[in-house]
């Protein structure tokens, strides 16, 4: 391999001067091979950051300068049937499997329980040691690391293309999440996303919700309307209250955290005005606590925010927002449990067909209906008075009410439509392509269809008495959902016919 040499190398008329190098070693203790990827990365984006300060400070180069992400890579060479009941954990077949690898100190808790599972069901040891794709400069500083622009732009007396490796956008694309991956040199993923495109997600995650990835918790809350972040701000400070209720952290945007115990922030930077989509972290030791984003609304958003926090490869994600009712006997205030959706919202017919279903999950069908018999005190047939299930329509037009409305009509009733609104088709969607459980739990608020629209007084009155309690029930489902096992909640419907290891 190329890349394992140490030293210079020629390249055309230009050299190379790659990080020192680490060849791929054997390990069959998942600790010591998390460990030994995080050793990795961390000497090669430190080889970059210094070699990056040395060109600030005037020193002249006359070569490229290179360093690689780590890998992780698998051997196998049986074609044993596994256990036909695994979701991950296992390649689909005999061969060379691997990815590359991108804070791995991040990852540290998913990394070992993935390679735990591949030794554990192939009997095979994971190889670990430098890729053959490079850390573009940018990558290498994240986090607590980073330059300042104004000291970089004054001190650059040529492109820094000419001595780095930048962004590449063709190893950043979602092939093989989407299915569409041809192997190189017969070499197939263990991961959905490449180390490039992770990072790529690290970095957007942080300029979108304005707090650092390492925050994101594994349930993740997605909403349309401010009214629940203030409402999930105060139940939040209310659970760090309780010694109990096992959270730790409550962090905002800015990275504002409070501990629990405390009643303000002790460390953060306080933001004279909230990103596109801020973010909220209801934070547990193990990284099982709740996270909420405003996403704010529209399509466009809820696919942007749900790329990204794909690659911290959550649990569960799940819509909680407010939708138009569609039948006359609903009434405002009543739930909606999406079972199926009418995808019109068109910003992911690309990368995932309309004609491909999105299948309601039973496990989180089932902890969100609970979770409103529960928090409501309905349970068995009654609770059809407050909830029904049914499909949801999301739609790219805000003002889909001045459509010709006989056509809206006939169209909502082929398609048994019970609700509409713009970002659930979306989030279930980008959940289906990636891999993560999702589900849609929405509070019908108007129905523009038979003439019901809030008035100014209602829609005060209609946000306090419903947003809490639809809140509540969201939380209870999240709580329901971490008693499963992840084997249990990660469904084999959302795996294809040839499957990478990961989950």
């Amino acid at each position: 391999m190329s890349n394992l040499i140490n030293g210079d190398i020629p390249t055309g008329k230009r050299r190379v001067r790659l990080a020192p190098s680490h060849p791929l070693e054997v390990f069959t203790d998942a600790e010591k091979a998390v460990d030994r990827l995080i050793e990795i990365f961390e000497a090669n984006t430190a080889f970059l950051r210094s070699r990056f300060n040395d060109l600030l400070e005037g020193q002249e180069f006359d070569e490229r300068v290179r360093a690689f992400y780590p890998q992780v890579r698998i051997v196998t060479d049986s074609h044993v049937r596994l256990d036909s009941r695994l979701s991950y954990g296992f390649v689909s077949g005999p061969g060379t499997h691997a990815s590359t690898i991108t804070r791995p100190d991040l990852f540290r808790n998913y990394l070992h329980s993935q390679l735990s599972l591949l030794m554990k069901n192939h009997d095979v040891p994971i190889l670990v040691g430098d890729s053959e794709m490079p850390i573009p400069l940018h990558f290498a500083f994240y986090d607590g690391t980073h330059v300042e622009g104004g000291a970089a732009a004054a001190n650059l007396t040529r492109p820094l293309a000419d001595i780095f490796d930048l962004p590449d956008l063709t190893v950043m694309d979602d092939s093989i999440a989407n299915g569409t991956y041809e192997p190189v040199d017969g070499i197939m993923p263990l991961a959905s996303f490449t180390a490039p495109r992770v990072d790529y997600s690290l970095h957007r995650l942080q300029h979108y919700t304005a707090t650092a990835a390492e925050h994101f918790q594994n349930y993740v809350l997605f909403t349309n309307y401010q009214f629940y972040i203030d409402e999930f701000c105060r139940m939040s400070h209310e659970l760090l209250a309780d010694p109990d209720s096992g959270y730790e952290a409550f962090v905002a945007p800015g990275n504002l955290i409070t501990q629990a115990g405390e009643t303000e922030p002790s460390c953060g930077t306080e933001l004279s005005k909230l990103p596109q989509m801020p973010a909220y972290h209801l934070k547990r030791a193990d990284g099982s606590g709740i996270t909420m984003v405003n996403i704010g609304v529209g399509p466009s958003n809820a696919k942007t925010i749900t790329d990204h926090v794909a690659v911290l490869r959550p649990h569960v994600w799940l819509m909680l927002g407010h939708c138009a009712g569609l039948r006359n006997s609903q009434t405002l205030g009543d739930y909606v449990l999406a079972h199926g959706y009418v995808r019109d919202d068109n910003v992911l017919d690309q990368d995932l067909p309309t004609w491909v279903p999105i299948p309601p999950l039973a496990e989180v069908q089932v902890a969100l209906e609970d979770a409103v018999a529960e928090v409501t005190g309905i349970d068995g047939y009654d609770l059809k008075k407050l909830m029904r299930t049914g499909t949801v329509v999301s739609l790219d037009n805000r003002n889909w009410e001045l459509w010709d409305q006989s056509e809206l009509v006939k169209r909502f009733s082929q398609s048994r439509a019970i609700a509409l609104d713009m970002e659930s088709a979306t989030i279930a969607a980008n959940g289906f392509r990636f891999r993560v459980p999702y589900g849609t739990l929405l509070c019908i608020s108007d129905k523009p269809l038979h003439g019901e629209l809030k008035l100014p007084g209602m829609a005060t009155d209609f946000y306090k008495r419903q947003v809490a309690q639809h809140l509540q029930i969201g939380i209870r489902s999240v709580e329901k959902m971490r008693n499963m096992t992840a084997e249990r909640l990660h469904s084999r419907k959302l795996r294809s016919f040839a499957e990478t290891a990961f989950q």
